[in-house]
């Protein structure tokens, strides 16, 4: 009874991994259709087709993250939800020039409660900081998440999976910290995007901001390299 039971078990576990990567196939397809290899969203062409994020969103609202679930792939599920629901908010929200002109009764973008997972309501915000910088710890998330806007890092045109997001995380940020038009790195100084004044505890909770630039930078600034941050644009991320 107990070699059926699990048995039966494994056999659902391995059904719900098959719907989920299914629908991540949706996302994916969706992403690679809008999505331009240099991160411009086409808003425009979304709004006319929304089969395949009303789908996707579907699955979002139905689908409740499990403990089961491995660090990897609860960390690609929530990002591609706040990358999904960014982009719903924007195509409920257009046409508009930037993410920070939306406003819903004295609420911003971020703290809007209009992203359902699992039959529960969620900020964005919420899924940022309660979840993702709480529970993962790593900072290379905010070069994961869709910024909506043009100072921000590129938008991925591809869904994150348990099997990816290790190997595209360590690319990304790299591409973004030797970003000649995100950032720019020299011996005495550094000029980067202001994610890293916002986020300074979570790229400085080990070592400095120096020494974490370094570790991916193409150049190697010294260690009391002047820092800059500069000015961020809030266009939108649009083709």
């Amino acid at each position: 009874m107990r070699k059926t039971i699990t048995l039966t078990f494994t056999c659902l576990l391995l059904f719900v991994s098959i719907q989920l990567q299914a629908q991540t196939d949706v996302y994916d397809a969706l992403l690679k259709t809008y999505v331009s290899p240099e991160g411009d969203v086409d808003y425009k062409g979304l709004r006319k087709n929304r089969a395949l994020l009303d789908i996707y969103i579907k699955h979002l609202e139905n689908t409740i993250p499990s403990d089961k679930w491995s660090s990897n792939e609860a960390k690609a599920f929530w990002i591609n939800a706040y990358n999904a629901y960014t982009i719903k908010l924007i195509l409920d929200s257009y046409p508009l020039k930037k993410i920070t002109d939306i406003k819903r009764k004295g609420r911003n973008a971020w703290k809007i409660p209009f992203a359902t997972v699992g039959k529960k309501m969620y900020s964005l915000d919420y899924i940022e900081h309660k979840i993702l910088r709480r529970w993962y710890d790593d900072p290379r998330i905010h070069v994961a998440l869709n910024a909506a806007s043009k100072s921000g890092p590129r938008f991925v045109n591809f869904a994150f999976t348990k099997n990816n997001i290790e190997k595209e995380l360590k690319k990304l940020i790299k591409d973004f910290i030797n970003d000649p038009t995100k950032n720019n790195i020299t011996l005495t100084k550094i000029e980067v995007s202001k994610i890293f004044q916002w986020y300074q505890e979570d790229f400085t909770s080990r070592n400095t901001l120096v020494d974490y630039i370094n570790k991916y930078s193409n150049v190697k600034a010294n260690d009391n390299a002047e820092i800059v941050y500069l000015e961020y644009n809030w266009n939108l991320n649009s083709k």
